[in-house]
């Protein structure tokens, strides 16, 4: 068993060698989570795993057995409106064609949850691992910083 955005799913024994990323993608349509290189450079199939980014395309089920993972789609209110990251993100001009972007967001994610105020080389070093060919990365530090300010206001 596993949790997804809250949900509970039972892994059949013969999938259990699948990749995680596969599995969100195919067998629960949610396809925010990228697949780009598919061997855990690039950081476009970034997702939480108990909190921590994780490359879902280097984990097999049997991995994250009992774990909670979060994607992309996990991170929205229940209103529908936009996760303060994913806003700051677009405010910030952080996004072009946003293949990168859900992967980029959550491993930002992993880092606020840990520490609510972070300098701007600790942001990068956070995303180091996440690659984007389309904007410049100082936009994305700058969207970090903006979403620790409206998620951790009084700190």
């Amino acid at each position: 068993m596993i949790i997804v955005n809250t949900k509970k799913y039972e892994i059949p024994e013969n999938i259990h060698n699948k990749k995680l990323s596969e599995y969100i993608r195919e067998d629960l349509g949610l396809t925010g989570t990228k697949i780009g290189c598919d061997i855990g450079v690039c950081g476009s199939c970034t997702v939480l795993v108990n909190g921590e980014a994780r490359r879902s395309c280097k984990l097999v089920l049997s991995d994250v057995e009992g774990c909670e993972i979060i994607t992309i789609e996990g991170i929205s209110p229940q209103d529908g409106s936009l996760h303060p990251l994913q806003q700051a993100f677009m405010d910030a001009g952080a996004i072009q064609c946003g293949f990168c972007t859900p992967g980029m967001v959550l491993s930002a994610l992993a880092l606020l949850l840990k520490n609510h105020r972070p300098s701007r080389a600790e942001i990068r070093q956070a995303l180091k691992g996440n690659l984007c060919r389309c904007t410049g990365y100082q936009q994305i530090v700058d969207a970090v910083e903006t979403a620790a300010k409206t998620m951790y206001p009084n700190q």
